[in-house]
């Protein structure tokens, strides 16, 4: 295979679309409501956050980050993807390629950092109710905010820092979006310092969140079983959403390391589409679904909202 200089690449081909005919069109509407969907659950919640200021406490504004990260990762795949579903020739140039990477990997790592501080958050509210206040205080908490944002941003601009520098030997990724795994497969030379570099944030940092909230949940299920039953039925209420979050972001995750790092090709076709895009389309809905219902504030104001203006 003929050498290309990653500088003299100018675009990539995506080797995951097949010909819809007409239904293409089918497609398009139902993404299309999908990510209106997704727009107007996470815009509504962030403004009932922030215009109600009986909703400024911690747990809520951890919320409200978590909301906008899912905002900006949807802005990353949906235009994109409604573009390539009606578009005959499934490209997209080396800038945009990376400016994708960017939106999808920050919100995928934002997602992760906002669910262990969260952890944390339940853990003291829980386990530390009289101390909690003081522990959780307004500067702490627009520090953890800015934490699980200023971290994933940097981590994202070294990786993709790393890949654009590579020499790649093709312009064909095998996806509907771009990734970061897919552009380091086509280089032409030794990858070992992307692999090394992803590997020590794999196991220091995500490894360690990992760490904080098995230990936080574990402490949390402790005083659940010796405490009283308001104590139970205060962490069922508060962390049910918060796990059954967790829970989904995990196996999206899993999805999507399974469907880069394996080979698919036996399985068929919209079955890998389905993976491919669970944890980017799915989450971002499931969230404020699963909060906005669970959560009695929140749902309380979204009902006056909503028949107030009916």
């Amino acid at each position: 295979m003929m050498t290309i200089n990653s500088t003299q690449v100018s675009y990539f081909t995506f080797g995951a679309y097949f010909d819809l005919g007409l239904s293409k069109y089918l497609w398009f509407m139902i993404i299309m409501c999908f990510y209106v969907v997704i727009v107007c659950t996470n815009v509504l919640l962030i403004v009932v956050i922030c215009m109600n200021r009986s909703l400024h406490e911690p747990m809520y504004l951890f919320l409200c980050s978590l909301f906008v990260s899912e905002l900006f990762g949807s802005a990353g795949l949906f235009p994109f993807l409604l573009v390539q579903i009606l578009s005959d020739i499934h490209t997209v140039s080396f800038s945009s390629c990376f400016l994708q990477i960017f939106c999808l990997y920050t919100y995928a790592n934002v997602q992760f950092y906002n669910l262990a501080v969260m952890s944390y958050d339940r853990y003291l509210a829980i386990c530390y109710p009289l101390q909690y206040n003081t522990r959780m205080a307004f500067n702490k908490v627009t520090m953890l905010i800015a934490v699980t944002w200023f971290i994933p941003v940097l981590h994202i601009v070294i990786v993709i820092f790393l890949s654009a520098s590579l020499q790649l030997c093709g312009n064909i990724i095998d996806r509907l979006f771009c990734d970061n795994y897919s552009v380091v497969k086509l280089a032409c030379y030794d990858t070992t310092v992307n692999n090394i570099y992803g590997l020590m944030y794999t196991f220091i940092v995500l490894f360690g969140l990992a760490i904080l909230i098995f230990y936080t949940y574990m402490r949390i299920l402790r005083v659940c079983f010796s405490g009283s039953k308001q104590t139970r039925q205060k962490a069922v209420s508060t962390c049910t959403p918060h796990l059954a979050s967790l829970l989904n972001f995990s196996f999206g995750c899993f999805f999507e390391i399974a469907q880069g790092r394996f080979d698919m090709n036996r399985a068929p076709i919209m079955l890998r589409i389905f993976l491919s895009l669970y944890f980017l389309t799915c989450q971002p809905l499931f969230n404020p679904l699963m909060y906005g219902l669970n959560l009695t504030k929140i749902r309380i104001i979204c009902k006056s909202l909503v028949f107030d203006k009916m």
